[in-house]
């Protein structure tokens, strides 16, 4: 007898193993069983179904059905295929792309104004002790209405509206700013490193810790606060003065992208060290290119997958590092707009005006998460590795569409002996 039988003849002990062996059985082991897709749980039953049916796909649970999927797929529109599987990079992709997209189009980009009828800030009477005038159904009133500062006003009767979305903005241009900065630093770094190896790899990687080992936030204040008072210490006139003052977030972001890098530095070292040993690198080695052309035609793109992901995950926490020196007093300063210094004007409105502690925080956390969702589906979509094993419920459900497949099988065969 065979094993698939001695499975189906003696469960397990409990539901959810008996699931599992009734789940092998019905994709049983095959050649392809190490195929580099991973399968989402929630679709667990309808590649066991294509299974049953006779489909030409072989594994258990993971990647079934989908090597025929993917054939004469380019590797961009693989990853693409796995990236919008990922519900939560979706979800972190539409809410990112909303929150731009607001910011946008009511306050404008650069010398293209907005759609906000208040684009200078200025200041007012306080109409209803500041109160935000957005209702929502079900939350604060019966019909959504925004009203004319739909999210309150601060002590100088400045709309707050306005303040959060030029916040947005800049938490946003020091998040892609830094992102930039801390790949081009990181990326030559750990590919020379990995590529090179030898004193090479030593010099630049004792540099990399010694980088590692200053403190970010430290770090990050101190330099904001010497940005801050550099036209003081230089006896500079006051055009230089409010030229820094306006382009305080760039030359955050390039500072703290200096700092930043060092993280991915050794994880493309560790992705060149192990390339360099493939044929292909040997190949085109022999073949007589240079040592430029394998690093960037050959090596790159084998580990862009690394690459993406960290920057996606370095830009999240970017956003917070920024928002956390602005709160502190060392980050963007006025006249620029941050949403961490919006926090730190009004922090002693805490008891009386909680809403001016609740739009920019919401941002914050809108944004950061955004960014990590995206992250993380990155991460899934550029490394095969990282599969995931379907659930128990997805393997009950596998069960039963294959206990319906087969009646409906067996139905149409005895209908046709009739």
């Amino acid at each position: 007898m065979s094993n698939d039988n001695e499975r189906n003849q003696t469960p397990g002990p409990d539901e959810e193993r008996h699931v599992r062996d009734r789940f092998d059985e019905a994709i049983p082991e095959g050649p392809l069983h190490d195929r580099e897709i991973a399968l989402d749980p929630e679709d667990a039953g309808e590649h066991a179904v294509k299974v049953a049916s006779g489909g030409d796909a072989f594994g258990r649970g993971e990647g079934v059905g989908e090597g025929k999927e993917v054939q004469g797929m380019s590797q961009g529109q693989i990853v693409w295929s796995r990236f919008i599987r990922h519900r939560g990079a979706i979800f972190g992709l539409i809410t990112l792309s909303l929150v731009i997209l607001l910011s946008v189009i009511s306050m404008g980009i650069g010398p293209i104004n907005g759609l906000w009828r208040d684009q200078e800030l200025r200041s007012g009477d306080v109409i209803n002790g500041g109160a935000p005038t957005l209702q929502i159904p079900g939350i604060n009133g019966n019909t959504f209405s925004i009203g004319m500062f739909p999210f309150g006003q601060d002590s100088l009767g400045r709309d707050y509206f306005a303040q959060v979305m030029m916040g947005v903005q800049t938490s946003l241009f020091v998040a892609f700013v830094l992102g930039a900065v801390a790949l081009i630093i990181g990326v030559t770094i750990g590919s020379l490193a990995g590529y090179y190896r030898g004193w090479v790899d030593m010099a630049l990687m004792r540099m990399t810790d010694l980088v590692i080992t200053l403190p970010v936030i430290v770090l990050g204040a101190v330099l904001g606060s010497l940005i801050s008072k550099l036209p003081l210490r230089l006896n500079a006139g006051p055009e230089v003065a409010i030229w820094l003052r306006e382009n305080m977030p760039l030359l955050l972001a390039v500072a703290l992208g200096c700092v930043l890098w060092t993280g991915l530095a050794r994880l493309v070292r560790s992705e060149f060290l192990t390339l360099r040993e493939r044929e292909f690198v040997d190949s085109a080695r022999v073949a007589g290119a240079s040592d430029w052309r394998i690093i960037t035609k050959h090596m790159l793109p084998n580990a862009v997958g690394v690459i993406v992901v960290n920057v996606t995950l370095m830009m999240s926490s970017a956003v917070t590092l920024e928002a956390a020196l602005s709160f502190v007093g060392f980050g963007i300063q006025a006249p620029a707009v941050s949403l961490g210094r919006l926090i730190s004007e009004n922090q002693g409105a805490f008891s009386t005006r909680p809403w001016l502690f609740w739009w920019p925080g919401l941002f914050i956390i809108l944004i950061a998460l955004s960014i990590n969702f995206i992250g993380d589906g990155l991460r899934d979509a550029f490394d095969p590795r990282t599969k995931r094993i379907p659930s128990a419920r997805a393997m009950r459900k596998a069960e039963a569409q294959l206990a319906e497949k087969k009646a409906r099988v067996a139905a149409d065969a005895q209908g046709g002996a009739r």
